[in-house]
């Protein structure tokens, strides 16, 4: 049976009502999406590079596998208010380690009656949390390098890029304006936000003031919601523009950075697409290993490309400086 659900606005919940860009909500739905085992047809891309480290490293089994299942309820501890409009994931880590334990134990009560039982792992969180949930943070710390700081660059753009798109549509048609094309399942008349929902309840006694929009670039095509009161609300959405995040970029301008940066360095940019090794790098170029091993250092000096460890090996990937740096040598089409 489908619920509407009903979240009444004052004057004071309209006026705290905010964005947010938070890694912890990529985390988690991206560690879902991963475990679920689909072939996803925009994320394909990305899970073909990222499942095979996940598993190498044992995060399919291990502590994050056992609190987000491939489906129903997340732990909301997992999901921390975001203090401002783009916390750093050690300033969320730091949220989750002071997760007071009665919260702890509250959301793992909820998991272990939606699944059936506690992974041991869980059990084990259950019964040490202050102990245990710095193996999680430790973790979460592991996947995050393994699985998102190396695209965070290109996921970031997209996420910003909708929250400015937002804010436009606020300053220049109002609240109402924004939160009717939020989403297919949520409409806004009569100083209430209405979803469609079939889950979890959602209305201003339930929740606490204002309304955290986070738009995500994993969380598929509905909704996701975090109601723990007196935080307030979080509704997590799918972010405009994630059909082409994965889809490659041509450095079409390449050619005009090579007086800049040299012939072999704008290669290896142009060819960071997507993130890639030292020895993956000379493969395809044709460059030596310890010539791309030294390219890679000069252009992480210069804020144009970050490492980050997968494993025993570095992975390389252009930063946003980059992006702009080769989006700015492109020609402007007309």
């Amino acid at each position: 049976m489908v619920v509407l659900e009903e979240l009444a606005f004052s004057a004071s919940d309209l006026a705290q009502m905010r964005f947010a860009v938070s890694p912890m909500w990529e985390v988690g739905t991206s560690f879902r999406l991963l475990s679920s085992g689909s072939a996803h047809p925009v994320h394909r891309p990305w899970l073909e590079q990222v499942r095979p480290r996940v598993a190498a490293a044992g995060l399919d089994r291990g502590w994050l596998a056992g609190l987000i299942p491939p489906s129903g309820y997340v732990p909301d501890f997992l999901n921390p208010a975001p203090a401002g409009p783009a916390p750093t994931l050690a300033e969320e880590l730091a949220g989750i380690l002071a997760a007071p334990v009665g919260r702890v134990h509250q959301d793992l009560d909820r998991l272990e009656r939606c699944q059936g039982r506690l992974g041991s792992r869980s059990q084990t969180l259950y019964a040490e949390p202050q102990i245990r949930m710095v193996r999680v943070a430790e973790e979460i710390e592991t996947y995050w390098e393994l699985a998102l700081a190396p695209y965070w660059a290109r996921i970031r753009a997209v996420l910003d890029a909708d929250v400015f798109y937002r804010a436009r549509q606020v300053a220049e048609h109002g609240a109402a304006r924004l939160l009717n094309d939020l989403h297919t399942s949520v409409s806004w008349d009569d100083d209430t936000l209405r979803l469609v929902r079939r889950r979890r309840a959602l209305s201003r006694e339930t929740a606490g003031a204002g309304l955290l929009l986070i738009p995500s670039a994993f969380t598929g095509p509905g909704l996701l919601t975090r109601v723990t009161p007196p935080e307030p609300p979080q509704l997590a959405y799918p972010a405009r523009g994630i059909g082409s995040l994965w889809e490659p970029r041509p450095a079409l301008g390449s050619g005009a950075l090579v007086p800049v940066l040299g012939r072999s360095r704008t290669l290896l940019l142009t060819e960071l697409d997507a993130p890639a090794s030292t020895t993956e790098l000379a493969h395809r170029t044709g460059l030596s290993p310890a010539g791309v091993s030294q390219y890679l250092r000069a252009l992480h000096d210069a804020g144009l490309v970050s490492a980050h460890r997968a494993g025993r090996s570095v992975l390389y990937a252009r930063t946003s400086a980059a992006e702009s740096l080769l989006a700015a040598a492109s020609p402007q089409v007309t």
